[in-house]
């Protein structure tokens, strides 16, 4: 299984245990564009045509990301690979 499987697993398991970096992975190659914040904010706003706009906060340090916003992600993933099915059946 490869580390990509294992992040979509993760994340649709609600694994508390994912870093914002994994988040942004995740994110990032279902391609959502990632803004940066404004003003010293700790929020990241990512944007894709057609979805909801998730905002997620970077922790420092070894916090973990709440529950809440791995949630918004994993509705994103459920998307986009429901999508993606829909896609191979019409082709």
């Amino acid at each position: 299984m490869s580390k990509w499987d294992k992040l979509i697993i993760d994340i649709l398991k609600l694994n508390k245990n994912i870093r914002f970096e994994e988040l942004v992975k995740a994110l990032s190659r279902m391609g959502y564009k990632q803004g940066q914040p404004n003003r010293g904010s700790s929020h990241y706003t990512f944007r894709k045509k057609d979805c909801n706009v998730i905002t997620i906060p970077k922790t420092k340090g070894s916090k973990h990301i709440d529950i809440v916003y791995i949630q918004l992600v994993k509705e994103a993933v459920e998307k986009y690979y429901s999508e993606r099915s829909e896609d191979d059946e019409k082709s």
